[in-house]
Formats: C-alpha cells, structure tokens, sequence
C-alpha cells in the first residue's frame, strides 16, 4: 500500500487561531471535508466556508461548559482507524464513523494560565482533555493521519499542504507525530509539576526552546542551551552568548542577588568566580575598586552591576577587553560607548524569579538539590571569640560572606572596606586556599593589616587562624561545627583575633 496519503478530511479544534485562515481556505480548495467545535466552527463559519459540526457526527451536544465535546468513538473511531486493516474499514461503515485524515489541535495555554497569576479554578480549566486526546491519537496512528499540535507548525504544514496539493508523505506524517508527542508530554510534565510543587521527589523536567550554541566548553564538543533567556534579559548588543559565557552570567547573576538594593556594587567574574568585587557610593567606584582586585583575570572577562551603568564607569568599562556587561538599565549616554567594541555582548537583566532547585548530570542520573537560599546576616552571628569584630569589620564579615557562599569550594574569601582583595578558589584543602589568597593579594600590593577573612566550611585545626593573623588578617567568619573548633578560637583569644559563626556551610562544588 502507498505510504502517501490524499487528506480529505479534516478535524479542527483549536485555542488559537492565528495563522489558521490560509489553511482553512487551502483546506477548502482542496475540497477536503472539515468537522470542527465551538468558536473554531463560527471562526469557519465567518469565513464562508462550509463545515460540520463535530455534534452531527456524534449527535451529542458540547456538554458540561464544553468540558467534553469530541471524546467520542466516531470522532476517534475516525481517527485512529488503520486503513490497510478491513476490520477497522467494516466497523467505519457498520456504525457510520468518518475518515478522519488531519487532525488540527492547539491546546489552551495552561503554562501562561499559570504564569498571569490565575486563580486555581482558572488554571484547572485550562487543563486541556480532548485536544491532548487527539493529539495522541492521531501521532500514534501517523501511518494514516497527519498531526498539527500546535500554531507554531500552522506555517510549516501550509508549505506542505501547497505543494502537494494535500498529498502527505510517511515521512512528513513521522516528523509531525515526533513533534506532537513532545507538545503532549511538555505539556503533562508542566501540569504534573504544577499540581506536585515540589511535594514528590520527582523529577520531570521538560525545555521545548533549543538555543544551538557554537559549542560546548570547547570546540571539539556540541552545546545548547534550553530556556528562554529573553525571560530575563534583553540583549542589546554583541555576538551570541557562548556555553561557557552562560556559565559565567549564571554565576553573576546570583552573585549580585545577594547585594540586591544596596549601595553601589559591581563585579568582575571568570570561571564562575568573582576576580573583582567592591561596593562603594558610586557605581564608577565600584568598578575601578573591583577591576583593582584582579586586573589581570579580568580579561576577558563577565562584569556585573546591581544599579545602572552610566557614562562615567561605561567609559572605564571600554578600557577592557571583557566579554559581556550586565545591568539593570544602562544611561543614554553609557550605551553608545560599551557599544564600541562590536562583539562586547551587552545585556539588560529584567526582574525575574530564578528556579529554586539546581540539577546536575552525575552518573546515570541526575543530582536534584534547592539552590542555597541562606544569606549570612547580623542576626545570624554567634561571638566565638573574647574579641570582637568592629562594626566595619562586621559588615566587611557580612560581604565576604556573601562573596564566599558564591565562590568554589574550597574557599577563602579575603575582604577590606567591602572590597575583594583576593580569594583562594576550588582547592583541595583549607590551608591551599588560604595560602593562595594572601599570595594573590600581596601580588597585586594589598595591605592585609585590619582586612577580613571568610570560610566557607569550618577550620578542623588552628592552623588556618594561625596563618590569617601572620599574614594580618584580624576577623574570621566561618560556620564552626568542628569537633576541634576550640582548637581555632583558643588561638584567636590568644592573639586579639575575633571569629563570628554561622552555624551554616556554603559549600559550593
């Protein structure tokens, strides 16, 4: 039998309607019968053109609201029917059901139903029953039946209508199938994780927009990128966003949602970590404060401010080679000038709620855990030592923290007047860390003497309070927790340090 197929008939039942009139019209050239429901019938209707009724096939009326309207056998008789079989053939003429050769869906939007703000009764009757029933049912029976689940395929299916003159391939009729059974599973995953919220440890995750990236981490391996990144920035400027830049503004981006609303503070990030970062009383400051940190990794590098960009610290920005600039807004003045360099991506960051939860890739599986939501504050603080910090040490304790809890493990954060003087980042031992952090700031010629330290996990000796105060460190913040904590707060007593604990780990791997 030929895999090629004429439609002759047509079943439409769709929430949108756009686009939908030039195949409506190509439909009736064709001569192709036409069964329709509801306001897509009078959409029909008000084009001259001649349709059915789905209430004539099945001689019930669109019952409860128009809750049920096409779940019944004549409409999925007439679909799912397999044409090359003569007992399906015989059952078509013995109860009268009609060849139904397309099928035409496009569900009510349940996901932005969600997104406005609906109340629960309003989001639950967005939850589509008979337009995802036939969706499936014509995918499954592709051999026979051509599936559009969607607006987004209208254009695409008016090409193939067109040039054969209605005339449909098994290949075509495959592809749309692929295409439709993604629409229904996307479109159960994202119900299911609406109902759950979290409750069953589930994970079904499901990301229709594919962003092809030039590559992976490196040439040689492919990337992509699934989610819509016009969700939270608008882009003004430069060359695409690589994998590896994606990477970098994720880490930027929940870098500076720790200091949201305050004073002036940028960074300067490379590898998803801070190199650069200062909090000053202009944003021109902060710049020149955080690039002062580390001018050497700062090349080529991802910036970031929590406030907008003016001309003044656009003009600094330009002096660098940097590979993208986020900001909340950006003065007339200031975008002209980060516009010099034609591949600098420019970004706007828009007020967007991030997901709670991160997963990873581990194994043969996958790593779900919440993202860390726990910000170090004031209150927080438990007073190890007999010493204790100043109220500029404290604040200066408070940022390192933030700084550190963002940093990976294993980290130390070194931090004077709300500047990053160095941080020892990834390493394998707490005392590794260390070391290379006051190597760092003594290579860049920062003084040490009265600066602040923060750890992202507990001492399990004194020998990191001990090499802190030689190098002129004079507060700690840590998370205490070690057996052996006395060990580290014995030594600060002794030598005029004072040490904060959280009572709260930041690892970050």
């Amino acid at each position: 039998m030929s895999t090629s197929k004429t439609i002759k008939s047509a079943l439409i039942s769709v929430f949108h309607k756009d686009g939908l009139e030039p195949i409506v019209k190509k439909l009736n050239q064709l001569n192709v019968t036409i069964y329709s429901t509801g306001g897509t019938e009078k959409f029909i209707k008000d084009l001259g053109i001649p349709v059915i009724p789905v209430e004539e096939v099945t001689s019930y009326p669109s019952i409860l609201g128009g809750r049920v309207k096409t779940l019944h056998p004549k409409v999925f008789g007439g679909i799912l029917n397999r044409q090359d079989h003569e007992g399906d053939i015989a059952q078509l003429e013995e109860f009268n059901i009609p060849q139904i050769d397309l099928v035409i869906v496009d569900l009510y939007p349940f996901e932005k139903t969600v997104a406005s703000g609906a109340t629960e009764e309003e989001i639950v009757e967005k939850i589509d029953i008979g337009g995802i029933s036939l969706i499936r049912a014509s995918a499954k029976n592709f051999k026979d039946t051509f599936t559009i689940s969607s607006m987004e395929q209208y254009a695409a299916f008016l090409d193939i209508l067109t040039a054969d003159n209605g005339v449909t391939s098994i290949a075509q009729r495959k592809k749309f199938a692929a295409k439709s059974f993604n629409i229904s599973s996307h479109y159960d995953t994202a119900i299911f994780n609406y109902f759950n919220a979290g409750e069953v440890p589930v994970l079904k995750v499901s990301e229709t927009k594919a962003q092809v990236l030039r590559y992976g981490e490196n040439p040689h391996q492919k990337g992509y990128f699934f989610g819509d990144l016009e969700a939270i920035f608008d882009k003004l400027h430069g060359k695409e966003l690589s994998y590896n830049n994606l990477l970098d503004v994720d880490a930027a981006v929940n870098l500076i949602a720790e200091f949201k609303g305050e004073a002036p503070t940028f960074a300067i990030l490379k590898h998803n970590n801070a190199c650069g970062f200062a909090q000053r009383n202009t944003i021109q400051q902060a710049y020149v404060d955080a690039l002062a940190g580390d001018p050497v990794s700062a090349f080529g590098g991802v910036l970031i401010s929590n406030m907008e960009i003016d001309a003044a610290t656009a003009t600094e920005i330009h002096k660098l080679f940097c590979e993208v600039v986020i900001a909340p807004s950006y003065s007339a003045a200031a975008l002209p000038i980060l516009q010099g360099k034609k591949n600098r991506i420019i970004l706007v960051q828009k007020e967007v709620v991030l997901p709670a939860t991160s997963i990873r890739t581990c194994l043969n599986g996958n790593l779900v855990q919440d993202k860390d939501r726990i910000t170090d504050t004031l209150k927080d603080l438990k007073y190890a030592t007999d010493t204790r910090p100043s109220e500029s040490e404290l604040e200066d304790l408070l940022f390192a923290s933030k700084l550190c809890k963002n940093t990976k493990s294993n980290t130390i954060i070194l931090v004077k007047n709300k500047q990053l003087l160095a941080g020892g980042t990834g390493q394998t031992s707490r005392v590794d860390a260390l070391n290379q952090a006051i190597e760092k700031a003594n290579s860049f010629k920062f003084d040490l003497n009265g600066c602040v330290m923060a750890s992202d996990a507990f001492f399990p000796f004194p020998d990191c309070v001990e090499i802190a105060d030689k190098a002129g460190i004079k507060s700690v913040i840590q998370p205490g927790g070690s057996i052996k904590d006395q060990l580290s707060i014995d030594y600060c007593n002794k030598n005029n340090l004072s040490m904060v604990m959280t009572g709260i780990r930041h690892f970050k791997h």
